[in-house]
């Protein structure tokens, strides 16, 4: 299971994570853990796995159809092949 967690969004107190796991993608947003009111990255991402587990075994079960990533990565970098003029 891999997922990307995403911007806080602070209105919301939550984080858009986009799951993926044998060959599925799974997007949901998942609620921030705040500490004295302050976004907790680090605590986030224990919930979030803490998520992933159960997004895991849906994916494995066949019950969450796959969707398309909300977070993009970052673009690989050209080829010094295809760069070159």
């Amino acid at each position: 299971m891999e997922f990307i967690i995403g911007i806080f969004n602070p209105e919301a107190h939550q984080v858009p994570v986009s799951f993926q796991h044998a060959g599925v993608i799974h997007n949901r947003e998942v609620n921030a853990v705040l500490t004295d009111g302050m976004y907790d990255e680090g605590a986030t991402a224990v919930r979030v796995q803490e998520v992933a587990n159960g997004v895991e075994q849906k994916i494995a079960a066949g019950v969450l159809p796959e969707q398309n990533p909300i977070i993009e990565e970052e673009a690989e970098p050209e080829s010094e092949a295809e760069t070159e003029t």
